[in-house]
């Protein structure tokens, strides 16, 4: 057996990766396994993205390979995006990179500007794949704390007790996943004030902007934030495309430049008929928001009543894809979940994949129908 390389020694297979090979096999035996943990949309994108799609298959270039940067018009109905949406300018010709989804733009970023030894600030909890990227490429996760005392949103003073000189870059991710916190404009330039002062580059992973949220907001709105920050995004939630894998990161030319030269090494650019379906979505007007977000207001009505079954606390005036909840004081997240799959062939998300500071919470998914969600509930109260 080839020995594998020492890069993964600090990392795992991701939780759902595990997790739903078991669902998966209790699936097989027979077990009625409701999934309300995972975050993928069931949705349909709009009829207009898919007739785009479908029409750029008679394309005579549709089957070439396309520009690594993609199509001018996609980089063009991008920034139309972010000019109507936040008020964010940005050139089209380079300051916006297209990217096979966001997920993969996290590990550009970090091939971009991480060397071994570097040291990565990383939420706790956040995103899973933060973590595990900065191991893959050798830097040193360096974990600040959040808790709802503080609304989820990084304490200064507290990361400043560190020796930051290592530290290269920063993730954050408003709104939150998994909490559903969102961070104000006066977050914002907090944090551009802090990653001047200390010389780190800001990445905010902003992918749930319009998920029940009534402020979407881009960090590239306060002034002078493209000296220290980009922002990832993606039409994975906000137009219920994560199949199709179409995210982009943006800021200043010269950072988005360095990045390309990592992601042109990775792929020969994205199939055009997606790039065209992406062009469309990108047209939609604020009433396709409105209509996702009444479905998923519905939906999270009965998140609540199924969390109130089972004894746990919630903000309801959080937003997002998901609900974060806390579980009662004698109870352990994994235990809570497991039971919960195995006598009640529901499967919710425990809080502890999303670090040390998740034990305590559950959180489960909005992408899931009414009629799903009323039978997890007659599960749990039988």
């Amino acid at each position: 057996m080839i020995q594998k390389a020492d890069r993964l020694n600090d990392v795992k297979e991701y939780y759902f990766s595990k997790k739903l090979r078991e669902v998966a096999a209790l699936r097989s035996a027979g077990k009625p396994v409701i999934n309300i943990a995972i975050g993928s949309p069931d949705l349909h994108p709009s009829a207009n993205v898919i007739e785009a799609l479908q029409q750029a298959v008679t394309l005579p270039n549709a089957h070439q390979y396309q520009s690594y940067q993609g199509i001018p018009e996609l980089r063009d109905g991008m920034a139309q995006f972010y000019k109507a949406n936040y008020h964010v300018i940005l050139n089209p010709a380079n300051e916006i990179l297209p990217l096979m989804g966001s997920k993969e733009g996290i590990m550009h970023i970090s091939l971009a500007f991480l060397n071994k030894g570097d040291e990565v600030l990383i939420p706790n909890p956040g995103y899973p794949t933060y973590a595990s990227v900065t191991n893959l490429v050798e830097a040193k996760p360096i974990f600040y704390n959040l808790n709802a005392e503080n609304n989820w949103l990084p304490n200064f003073d507290e990361i400043e007790k560190n020796d930051l000189s290592k530290v290269k870059i920063m993730w954050i991710n408003y709104p939150h996943m998994p909490t559903g916190a969102v961070a104000t404009k006066d977050d914002f330039k907090q944090l551009i004030a802090f990653a001047k002062k200390h010389n780190i580059l800001i990445v905010n992973d902003n992918p749930y902007s319009f998920i029940l949220n009534d402020n979407p907001l881009s960090i590239l709105e306060v002034e002078g934030a493209k000296e220290v920050a980009i922002e990832l995004n993606s039409l994975s939630k906000t137009f219920n495309m994560a199949g199709w894998r179409v995210g982009m990161v943006v800021g200043d030319a010269q950072i988005i430049k360095t990045i390309l030269e990592v992601k042109s090494n990775m792929d020969s650019g994205m199939f055009l008929g997606i790039q065209k379906g992406a062009v469309e979505a990108f047209k939609l007007s604020n009433d396709w928001f409105q209509k996702q977000n009444e479905i998923y207001q519905e939906r999270r009505a009965l998140v609540w009543k199924i969390f109130d079954a089972l004894n746990c606390t919630y903000n309801p005036n959080i937003g997002g894809l998901f609900v974060w909840a806390k579980i009662p004081a004698d109870e352990n997240s994994e235990a809570l979940t497991d039971k919960l799959l195995y006598e009640k062939d529901v499967f919710i998300t425990p809080g502890t994949i999303f670090g040390t500071n998740g034990e305590g919470y559950i959180r489960a998914s909005l992408c899931v129908d009414t009629a799903t969600l009323n039978e997890v509930l007659k599960r749990i109260t039988a």
